[in-house]
C-alpha cells in the first residue's frame, strides 16, 4: 500500500475514531470506552494486534465482540454492516471501542469497526483519477484576496501555463503542517495564507482553453529547495552537513522515515539540464522577466530566489501527482549511507526559517548538471550568484503524501 493510500486513511481514522469517540461516551463499571485505531498486523479467533500511532497493542476479542464494516466512500457510523471476524485480514484498518481497566490494561473489544484494504484501494484510485483529470498544481506567482483570485504557474519539462484560480462557494482550504508533506496532517487554512512563492494544488473545474479552474479544495504549502555538496554523513542520526551552495555555510539535513531519497540518473540529468539551458523547457527566464532578487542575507531565497519552485511534478493531494512525479518514483531509491564527502546533492524542504538546518522531504543526488546549468544561465544573464534559478525536475517541495 503506498504512502498516498495510508495517509488518506489515516485521515479517515482519525475521523472516524473522533466519532466512536463521541458516540462511545457511556459509563460500564465507572469507566468510559476509548478508540484506538491502527493497521492490524495478526488476528486469531482471540485477540487482535495492530500498529498505532503509539506503538503495538493487542486487544483481546470475546464472545459479545461486535464486527461492523465501514464505507472508505463515505465512513459513517448510520451505514456500518455487520460483518465476521472472518472478514478482517492483515493490514485492514480498525477503528476498536474498549475499555481500558485499572491496570491499564484493554478489556476485550466491545466493537471492531473495520475498513478493508481494498475499500481503501478503490477509493484511492478513484481519487487519484479526479486529481489528475480535474486538478492543477503549481506555484503561487500572485494572490488577490478581495478578488479571490490566484495565480498559479504551472511548469513542466515543455515549458510554462499560467491558470487563474478561483474559489467555489464551498471552497475548502488546506495548509501543510511544519516539516510536513502529509495530507491527514494538513490545517484547515483560508486564502489569506496562501502566499506569492508558495506551491499550490487546486481541484476544481477546470475551463475548456485550460486558463482558468472553479476550485472545490486548495491545499498549500511554502516550501524551498536547496543544493550543497556533502561533508559528512552521521547515519546514526540520521542527518546530512552539506556546504550550502548559496550561503557557503554548513548545512544541516535531517532525514526522517517519510523523507525521499533519490538518485537522478546521470545521462537523463544531462539530458535534461541541457533542455533547460537550451530555453525550451522554460527551465531559465531572461533577467528581468520574472526572477525576484533575493534579499541580502536570505540564504533560503538565495538558493531558489522564486520562491524555490522546481518541477511541477504534483503529488500534494493523496494520489496526486502524474508527470515529475512519476518520473521520480522510478528513480532509483538511496539511503543516507550512500551518500559520500564530496556528493552534491539537493533537497526540498518547508521554509522554517533557519538558515542552517532543515528536514528533508525530498533529496536527490546526482544534479550537477543542473547546478552546472544554473551557473551558466547566471553567468550568461550577468546575474549574481545568488540568482542561481535551481530548477530540478522532480523536486518539488510535496513529495507524495
Amino acid at each position: 500500500m503506498n504512502k498516498s493510500i495510508k495517509n488518506y486513511i489515516v485521515l479517515v481514522v482519525l475521523v472516524l475514531g473522533s466519532t466512536l469517540a463521541a458516540l462511545g461516551q457511556t459509563p460500564e463499571n465507572s469507566m468510559k470506552p476509548v478508540i484506538v485505531s491502527g493497521d492490524v498486523t495478526s488476528i486469531d479467533g482471540s485477540k487482535i494486534a495492530i500498529t498505532t500511532k503509539d506503538g503495538a497493542m493487542e486487544i483481546a476479542l470475546g464472545a459479545k465482540t461486535e464486527y461492523k464494516r465501514v464505507s472508505a466512500e463515505k465512513p459513517s457510523m448510520s451505514t456500518a454492516t455487520p460483518v465476521a471476524l472472518a472478514d478482517i485480514s492483515v493490514g485492514d484498518k480498525v477503528a476498536i471501542s474498549v475499555i481500558i481497566g485499572a491496570d491499564k490494561k484493554p478489556q476485550p473489544a466491545r466493537t471492531v469497526y473495520l475498513m478493508t484494504k481494498a475499500d481503501i484501494a478503490q477509493k484511492q484510485t478513484k481519487e487519484s483519477t479526479e486529481w489528475r483529470t480535474r486538478g492543477i498544481a503549481g506555484r503561487v506567482t500572485a494572490v488577490d484576496a478581495l478578488a479571490s483570485k490566484i495565480t498559479v504557474e504551472q511548469r513542466g519539462l515543455m515549458g510554462s501555463t499560467t491558470v487563474v484560480v478561483t474559489p467555489k462557494e464551498n471552497i475548502k482550504y488546506l495548509r501543510y503542517a511544519p516539516d510536513s508533506v502529509k495530507y491527514s496532517e494538513a490545517k484547515a487554512s483560508s486564502i489569506a495564507e496562501i502566499k506569492p512563492g508558495d506551491m499550490l494544488r487546486a481541484l476544481g473545474d477546470k475551463a475548456a482553453d485550460g486558463t482558468t479552474l472553479a476550485a472545490e479544495e486548495i491545499v498549500s504549502g511554502a516550501f524551498q529547495t536547496r543544493a550543497g555538496t556533502v561533508k559528512s554523513v552521521d547515519t546514526t542520526k540520521n542527518e546530512i552537513v552539506v556546504t550550502d551552495l548559496a550561503t557557503n555555510k554548513d548545512l544541516t539535513i535531517a532525514i526522517i522515515p517519510s523523507s525521499i531519497l533519490k538518485q537522478f540518473p546521470q545521462e537523463q540529468a544531462q539530458r535534461m539540464a541541457q533542455f533547460q539551458v537550451g530555453g525550451q523547457g522554460g527551465g531559465f527566464r531572461p533577467a528581468g522577466q520574472g526572477n525576484t532578487p533575493a534579499p541580502a542575507g536570505n540564504a533560503n531565497a538565495a538558493a531558489n530566489p522564486n520562491g524555490a519552485r522546481p518541477g511541477m511534478g504534483g503529488g500534494m493531494r493523496p494520489g496526486g501527482g502524474g508527470g515529475l512525479d512519476d518520473m521520480l518514483d522510478r528513480f532509483p531509491n538511496i539511503t543516507a549511507a550512500d551518500l559520500k564527502a564530496g556528493d552534491v546533492i539537493a533537497v526540498s524542504s518547508t521554509k522554517n526559517g533557519e538558515l542552517d538546518r532543515v528536514t528533508a522531504i525530498k533529496l536527490l543526488s546526482g544534479v550537477e548538471p543542473f547546478l552546472r546549468a544554473a551557473q551558466m544561465a547566471s553567468a550568461q544573464q550577468g546575474g549574481p550568484r545568488r540568482q542561481l534559478d535551481l530548477n530540478i525536475p522532480g523536486l518539488d517541495g510535496f513529495g507524495t503524501p
